[in-house]
């Protein structure tokens, strides 16, 4: 099997969320996410915010609303949103996918976001959100498990990307 590419991965990942039941999608800039963006640019539903914390208030909304949505950030914004997500996304079990980009980790070795890559994990963990740390090899199994979780049972989920899946450099 050939390896794939960093704009295979963003393909996959992209083709696999928008055939799921997972929408609509909301997120913030983030390098590390920007190959998955431009994949999702002519999606259906595709909301920019200026904030985490916005962004998971709108998915809320849109949560009580019936809906299953997606909510794209940086791991930065996860610890600015984790008022909103602890006292909103996780004790209501609203169903919101966060996929988030995990800066201070594998290449990303800069100062200011080596603390937000060793906490992201343990935030989510307080929280009670399951997550998986996304695998080029794995892509449509792990949106499966994601979209089972937050469309099927109706709880929050994650899926982690490592800053070498979209091929984003220091």
């Amino acid at each position: 099997m050939p390896v794939k590419t960093n704009n295979d991965c963003a393909s996959i990942l992209s083709s696999a969320l928008r055939e799921s039941e997972l929408s609509p999608f909301i997120g913030t800039p983030c390098g590390i996410l920007a190959p998955l963006y431009r994949q999702l640019q002519n999606a259906p539903g595709l909301l920019g915010m200026p904030r985490e914390d916005s962004a998971i208030g709108v998915a809320a909304g849109c949560a009580m609303a019936g809906r299953s949505p997606v909510v794209l950030m940086q791991n930065s914004g996860l610890g600015q949103s984790v008022n909103a997500l602890a006292s909103l996304i996780a004790p209501y079990r609203l169903p919101v996918l966060l996929i988030v980009g995990m800066r201070g980790t594998g290449p990303d070795a800069t100062q200011e976001n080596e603390v937000m890559g060793r906490l992201s994990e343990t935030i989510l963990e307080a929280s009670g959100i399951p997550y998986r740390h996304l695998d080029p090899d794995d892509l449509t199994d792990q949106v499966t498990w994601s979209r089972d979780l937050v469309a099927g049972r109706r709880k929050p989920a994650a899926l982690l990307v490592p800053p070498a899946l979209f091929g984003w450099r220091p």
